[in-house]
């Protein structure tokens, strides 16, 4: 279970861009001799039955795999022809592994995708040739644009397997300053975080920031290698950090928690930044330190003005209130919620606006003052509106009926705790009349006397 917010410890969905990807033309020494069922077989047979070569007659009669194979053979590429084999040879493993009803279970096998044999076997054989000659840098590269041609969830074993082969040539490239190791280590710790390895991940990260520290790399979206590490560095050291915390070893997240924020400041992004310190904050919080959690909250809150984020503003306030009100100080609580809610307003963000409302509301709420809770809960409401967001409308709606229930309630109480025939009256005619609040019998008895004297 997350201590700190999942939405942080979120791993990247995509692999970093390092190289533009290259593009495989087809193959059409086989694409073309491909005739998939008997019907086509007999089809072409009969309108090119004279000029048939034995090698056509083969081709014909063979998978599209096959063919493949057969050609890679005959240019004497045999390493790619075993890497393709196995290859196959373990997809089938997974499937049987997986069993009927299973989603690997459902998939074509590789053998019967001609599109994705056609990226094997182009970048297999280019990477074996260039191995032949000693260039490695064009192995890795290759084994690269293979990684990236599988980023489909159904392919992400293969995907992995050639990120792990570029990373173990990447070992062998000397010429390019270890650009290419520091890409391997960075694809390594992204595999190694996915699969939950998470120390693991923090060393190929690590490694990654060394490899490009000082150096101005950029990947193919403009981002330096270095504020990716830095990014990546943020994250992983966050994750361990919120391990710690739920095993209650709260001053080593602390430490690991201030590397993660030495990493967000140097990467240069203030988002990063104002997370980091937020997860600062509540470390902190749970160490029992409250003053230093308020200051580094402080802190969290200026950078998330700044950068106008809502969501980041509505989670540092929510923590400055729970830590006020751990304290008792209720004038200190009102006075950051009220700063909250003019920011949102002076902003115009709805959202913040919401969050800001619906904290007043709920502790007022908790403070037994229904009436200021509602009306809090109901400018919570009006904001939701203004957003179009049916949910967040649906969620404040909530919150008025709560606090409406609990107006009632007092009012109830109060009459049933009297025991007296006014009480009694009151109950009765609120029971018949079916309003939101506790009516005056007297009114309700003269109401109900006048309707009773009008002729039919």
């Amino acid at each position: 279970m997350n201590v700190l917010p999942p939405s942080i410890l979120q791993s990247p969905q995509e692999h970093p861009r390092f190289i533009e990807q290259a593009v495989c033309p087809s193959l059409d020494f086989a694409r073309i001799l491909l005739i998939k069922d008997k019907f086509g077989i007999d089809d072409y047979l009969a309108k090119n039955i004279k000029g048939l070569s034995k090698q056509e007659a083969a081709a014909n009669r063979n998978s599209y795999k096959k063919n493949i194979c057969i050609d890679m053979l005959r240019q004497g590429y045999h390493k790619s022809f075993s890497e393709l084999f196995t290859l196959i040879q373990k997809w089938n493993a997974l499937r049987e592994a997986a069993g009927p009803g299973s989603a690997i279970w459902q998939q074509k096998s590789l053998e019967e995708q001609p599109d994705k044999l056609d990226q094997l076997y182009h970048f297999l054989t280019r990477a074996e040739a260039a191995q032949r000659a000693g260039h490695y840098e064009e192995v890795y590269d290759n084994q690269l644009n293979l990684a990236c041609c599988f980023n489909d969830p159904e392919d992400k074993w293969l995907r992995n397997y050639f990120y792990e082969q570029c990373f173990n040539t990447a070992q062998l490239v000397k010429i390019d300053g270890e650009k290419r190791k520091a890409q391997a280590h960075a694809n390594m710790g992204l595999i190694n975080e996915e699969q939950g390895h998470v120390m693991k991940a923090a060393e190929h990260y690590e490694a990654f920031y060394q490899l490009t520290e000082g150096l101005t790399w950029k990947d193919e979206t403009g981002h330096t290698y270095n504020s990716l590490a830095c990014e990546h560095l943020w994250r992983i050291y966050t994750l361990l950090a919120d391990k710690m915390l739920e095993n209650k070893e709260h001053q080593q997240a602390i430490k690991t928690l201030i590397k993660a924020l030495k990493m967000a400041k140097e990467g240069g992004d203030k988002k990063m930044e104002g997370e980091a310190e937020y997860c600062l904050s509540l470390a902190y919080h749970f160490a029992g330190e409250q003053e230093t959690a308020l200051s580094v909250l402080n802190t969290s809150v200026k950078i998330f003005t700044e950068l106008c984020d809502s969501a980041g503003l509505g989670r540092a306030y929510a923590a400055i209130t729970k830590i006020l009100a751990s304290q008792r100080k209720a004038d200190e609580t009102i006075k950051y919620l009220e700063e909250f809610m003019k920011t949102a307003e002076d902003a115009h963000l709805s959202q913040g606006l919401v969050d800001a409302c619906v904290l007043l509301g709920n502790f007022y709420n908790e403070k037994g003052n229904y009436n200021k809770a509602f009306e809090y809960f109901s400018q919570a409401s009006e904001a939701a509106r203004t957003s179009n967001n049916l949910a967040l409308v649906d969620e404040t709606k909530t919150y008025c009926g709560i606090a409406k229930a609990h107006k009632l309630m007092v009012a109830f109480n109060s009459h049933i705790e009297a025991e007296d025939p006014i009480s009694l009256k009151y109950l009765l005619a609120w029971k018949e009349n079916g309003s939101d609040m506790c009516a005056d019998p007297l009114t309700v008895e003269l109401d109900t006397e006048t309707s009773a004297s009008k002729p039919l």
